[in-house]
């Protein structure tokens, strides 16, 4: 992401939440026009009702954001405690404490501990760097991303960049800020000006966000003009401040439409556009509404295309506030399908409910009755949003140097909600104990640290219940990256990748030398008794060069012949976790590399095993962006003959058909990048992903 001009960040561990980062900076080296825009809950947080009046405001330099506890109701003291953070930053980036301003997130009620804040200063200052992600990752609550994006404009003939970093994920209601969000900018314009286009990026932005309906304590969004781009002053009226604006109205829709689609426990992400509606106002509370509604939110959630609940919406809401329009002339589009015209008009509802599985939802509402138009955006409402709330006190704890820790422990919920979970997975531990189960790693799963280890965790969870893990793995992009380092070759073809001789020993190096050895490392560390084993050793895989139709020549690239099944078994009798790289024998001795799919799809055929996961970066199989949740054989020859599936996901169709074939029970592809999604495979009935059965 670019950043502007003299802007640095930090972000560090300050002892405010158990592990992760909790306290961030950001630091100007010169003085900011400074703007921002608040909660209108009554019951603000000590660093909003100090920072509302002191905005718009000038030479300001530094804003201080702690996460894990929100000084909020927490009576005079809140507010002192505010003021002694200003003046210890101050202090020590050599300014005074009007140069600084700060907001705070996390639970509500409990005092914030000043003193882990002040030991954390030094660091905080010391580790100012012109990347944001490690502010971003420190202002964060509940939620699962950092969220980040940038704009650039010319202003004048100047380049001008406007940044931001953003968290929310619960407590976000359609009311002005619902966050909190850090914009920074080197455009060159007055407070005055800046705090106009900032009130004016809110209502279609922040402002038409919802996830819970439920408005926070501490919602700010703070904005810095340092003017380092050079750029003339932005003037009222002028077509530069119009310029400006719409960058940052285009910045704040982003960071919208990332806070609603990272909603505590959403799945999907909701967009409600109401158009030809009698005012702005009307269109934006009715599209508000929508995206709000609980049943609306139910439906999304559980792919249900309950239509009907749109417009049971927009009624309600337009008869409770007398609204001169008729619901029952709209027509309503739901995922590009027209659903209601004047009446029902929906003719396949299969297809509908296909493309409501996608993570992104939208509903269009044309009310006929006028020009204005309104965008929204909420989330799904899911089974984890409950479980994120229900018990939030229960689950939060105060330490006794004053700062909290979560106690999730199964203890905590209700007697039936333990009995319920407890029966359920014991049901499934006993349908899977002794089964064999192939996993393709590859993917995101294989490059972030965070999945890296949930992947191991999986694997531990999967072998401690009894069901028998098999792993084999890729390495694409650790192979691309040694590659185009050492001035190889980086070709595909059909998704395969060619691989010449000359080639061969950095491809090798890398999966059996490098990913192979970190994985089966990450493993053990998990407790997992992992061992690590090349195709080449034991002969376990004997391979020949692989021959084209059309004679490309793929160089050094093979096609299993044979699995050494017996040197499997004795591995698995040993209680191992075999992680396999895909790397093959030829008769003369000679180096092939292997396709990781068909590898998979051979080990799981030679060892009778039940299933056969993909993990990848796509949700699943799809159908231009439809994922196809199941999937017979036979259909998915057809979709493959029709040249619906393509590239990387065409090689694992085809891995995936002759494991079937091979005997192989089912065969999942699965969105690697959600954490655990090898658990929610195996232990839900309907799962998730793609599933493949034989006919």
């Amino acid at each position: 992401m670019k950043t502007p001009l003299g802007f640095s960040f930090s972000g560090v561990h300050a002892g405010l939440k158990p592990q992760r980062k909790d306290l961030a900076l950001v630091f100007s080296e010169q003085p900011c026009s400074a703007a921002g825009c608040f909660t209108q809950n009554k019951a603000k947080a000590a660093p909003v009702r100090v920072a509302e009046k002191r905005v718009p405001a000038r030479d300001v330099r530094a804003l201080l954001v702690n996460s894990g506890n929100a000084n909020a109701l927490t009576g005079a003291e809140g507010v002192e405690d505010v003021h002694a953070l200003h003046a210890a930053l101050g202090q020590a980036l050599g300014l005074s404490e009007q140069a600084v301003l700060s907001a705070s997130t996390g639970v509500i009620g409990v005092r914030l501990p000043t003193q882990k804040v002040l030991a954390a200063i030094p660091s905080l200052v010391k580790g100012l760097r012109p990347e944001p992600e490690s502010a971003a990752e420190a202002i964060m609550t509940t939620d699962t991303r950092i969220k980040l994006a940038s704009r650039s404009v010319l202003l004048g003939e100047r380049e001008v960049t406007i940044s931001a970093l953003c968290k929310g994920s619960g407590m976000i209601a359609p009311q002005l800020a619902t966050v909190i969000a850090l914009i920074v900018t080197d455009c060159e314009i007055s407070p005055e000006l800046l705090q106009q286009a900032l009130r004016a990026a809110m209502d279609t932005s922040f402002n038409s966000l919802t996830v819970d309906n439920d408005m926070s304590t501490n919602d700010t969004v703070l904005a810095l003009a340092n003017g380092c781009a050079k750029n003339p002053p932005v003037t009222a009226g002028s077509a530069e401040l119009q310029k400006f604006s719409a960058a940052l109205q285009s910045l704040c829709e982003e960071m919208a439409r990332e806070v609603a689609s990272d909603g505590e426990g959403a799945t999907k992400l909701l967009e409600v556009t109401v158009t030809s509606a009698p005012s702005a106002a009307i269109a934006q509370d009715l599209a508000r509404s929508i995206a709000g509604s609980s049943l609306v939110k139910a439906a999304i959630f559980g792919a249900d295309p309950n239509w009907g609940r749109v417009l049971a919406t927009v009624g309600a809401r337009a008869g409770s506030q007398g609204y001169p329009l008729d619901p029952a002339k709209a027509k309503v589009t739901l995922q590009g399908l027209d659903v209601y015209d004047d009446k029902p008009v929906l003719e396949d509802r299969n297809a509908l409910k296909r493309r409501m599985r996608q993570s992104e939802i939208r509903v269009v509402v044309d009310l006929r009755q006028g020009d204005a138009k309104a965008t929204a955006w909420g989330c799904d409402l899911s089974y984890d949003y409950v479980k994120i709330n229900a018990d939030y006190t229960s689950l939060i704890v105060q330490t006794a140097s004053g700062t909290v820790a979560k106690d999730d422990r199964l203890s905590h919920y209700s007697p039936a909600f333990k009995v319920n979970l407890l029966v359920e997975a014991l049901n499934y531990i006993q349908r899977f104990k002794g089964k064999r189960c192939v996993i393709k790693y590859g993917g995101a799963a294989m490059t972030k640290e965070s999945l890296k280890r949930s992947f191991c965790n999986d694997v531990l969870l999967l072998r401690s219940v009894g069901l028998v893990p098999i792993v084999v793995h890729g390495g694409g992009p650790e192979i691309t990256r040694a590659l185009e380092r050492l001035g190889g070759n980086v070709e595909f073809v059909d998704g395969i990748r060619v691989t010449p001789a000359s080639d061969l020993k950095v491809v090798e190096t890398v999966l059996t030398g490098s990913v192979n050895s970190e994985l089966v490392t990450l493993l053990n560390q998990s407790g997992a008794h992992a061992v690590g084993v090349s195709g080449k050793d034991g002969a376990l895989l004997r391979a020949r060069k692989l021959v084209r139709e059309d004679g490309k020549d793929l160089g050094q690239v093979g096609e299993i012949t044979q699995v050494n099944a017996a040197f499997l078994e004795m591995l698995l009798g040993q209680g191992y976790v075999p992680v396999i790289s895909p790397v093959g024998l030829g008769d003369g001795g000679e180096t092939f590399h292997l396709s990781g799919d068909a590898v998979a799809a051979a080990v799981a055929a030679a060892v009778n095993a039940s299933k056969l996961i993909f993990l990848t970066n796509v949700p699943g199989i799809l159908d231009g962006d439809v994922v196809l949740s199941e999937l017979k054989t036979g259909a998915l020859r057809e979709k493959l003959s029709a040249g619906i599936i393509t590239g990387g996901m065409q090689v694992k169709a085809q891995a995936i058909l002759k494991a079937l074939e091979g005997g192989v029970g089912q065969a999942h592809v699965l969105d690697g990048r959600t954490p655990h999604s090898s658990i929610a495979e195996l232990f839900t009935d309907n799962g998730v992903g793609t599933l493949v059965t034989a006919e």
